[in-house]
C-alpha cells in the first residue's frame, strides 16, 4: 500500500460499517463511501481538478445549526469523502482554507458558501442545502450520476495530498502517520473510533478517517455514547477513557 488510492481501493473489497451517525437511518458501509470516493474523483474531474492543482474542502454537517463550525461532524462524512476523492485525482485537499479560497475547486456545506469569496475560475460543489446560487454544483446530486470506477492516473507515495494550517502531506507521509495510529492505539476491525476532534488539521484526518480505513474499524461521529477510541481535542471531556490527541499525531 503505498498511496491513498491504494487505501481506497483495499476499503472498497471490505465487509462493514465505516461510518455511523445517530442522525442517519443507515450506517455508511465500506463499499458504499469508497465507490463514492471514486464517484467523487471522476466528478471533480469533469470541474478541472487535475494532478498538482488544488481542492479546499470544509468538512461539516449537511444543514449547519447556530454554533457550528468548520470542521465539525454531525450527520454526514461528505466533507471526508470529497478530502479522499480529490486525492485521488492527484490534487491537493486543503482542509483549514481561509475565506479567499483560490483553489481549483471549494466543496462545503450550502449554507457556508456565503463565508467564502471565491477568486475566478474556482468551481463551487455544495452538499447539503440545496443551493440557491445556478452557477453552484450539487456535490451529492451529481455524484450519484457518475462512474463508480477509480479515477485515472498513478499516484505516487511522494505526492502531496493533504494541507492544513501547518503544512502540506504526501501520499507517504499520511499513511505512515495511519500505520502508526494503528499500532500505538491497537486499532482493529472491532474497534469504534469517535471523531470528537475538528476535522482541520492532518493529525484528525489521520486518526479519525486513514487508521480506521486501513484496518476496517467503525468511525463514529454525532454520537454522545462512548466508543473505544476518542479522537479528540484538549478542550472538554469525553467518554472514552482512550484519546489520540491530533496535536500528537506525527505526519
Amino acid at each position: 500500500m503505498h498511496t491513498l488510492s491504494d487505501l481506497v481501493a483495499a476499503g472498497r473489497e471490505r465487509d462493514g460499517v465505516f461510518f455511523s451517525t445517530p442522525e442517519r437511518s443507515a450506517p455508511y458501509s465500506y463499499r458504499d463511501f469508497c465507490t463514492n470516493v471514486w464517484k467523487g474523483g471522476n466528478l471533480m474531474r469533469h470541474y478541472g481538478v487535475r494532478e498538482g492543482m488544488e481542492v479546499a474542502v470544509v468538512v461539516g454537517p449537511k444543514n449547519p445549526v447556530e454554533g457550528d463550525e468548520p470542521g465539525y461532524l454531525r450527520d454526514c462524512p461528505d466533507g471526508l469523502l470529497a478530502v479522499l476523492a480529490a486525492t485521488l485525482d492527484g490534487a491537493v485537499a486543503d482542509i483549514a482554507p481561509g475565506v479567499e479560497v483560490d483553489a481549483t475547486a471549494l466543496v462545503a456545506p450550502a449554507a457556508w458558501l456565503d463565508r467564502y469569496e471565491l477568486a475566478p475560475g474556482t468551481k463551487a460543489l455544495s452538499y447539503g442545502g440545496p443551493s440557491d446560487d445556478p452557477t453552484v454544483a450539487g456535490f451529492e446530486r451529481e455524484l450519484w450520476s457518475e462512474n463508480p470506477l477509480q479515477p485515472p492516473g498513478e499516484r505516487t507515495p511522494d505526492d502531496p495530498a493533504l494541507r492544513d494550517a501547518d503544512g502540506t502531506y504526501s501520499h507517504g507521509e499520511l499513511l505512515a502517520a495511519g500505520e502508526r495510529v494503528v499500532e500505538e492505539y491497537g486499532i482493529d476491525a472491532e474497534t469504534t473510533v469517535a471523531v470528537r476532534a475538528p476535522v482541520s488539521s492532518a493529525g484528525t484526518v489521520v486518526a479519525g478517517m486513514l487508521a480506521p480505513l486501513r484496518v476496517g474499524a467503525t468511525v463514529r461521529f454525532g454520537d454522545d455514547t462512548a466508543s473505544d477510541v476518542a479522537v479528540a481535542g484538549d478542550e472538554g471531556d469525553v467518554p472514552e477513557k482512550t484519546v489520540i490527541r491530533p496535536g500528537e499525531v506525527s505526519v
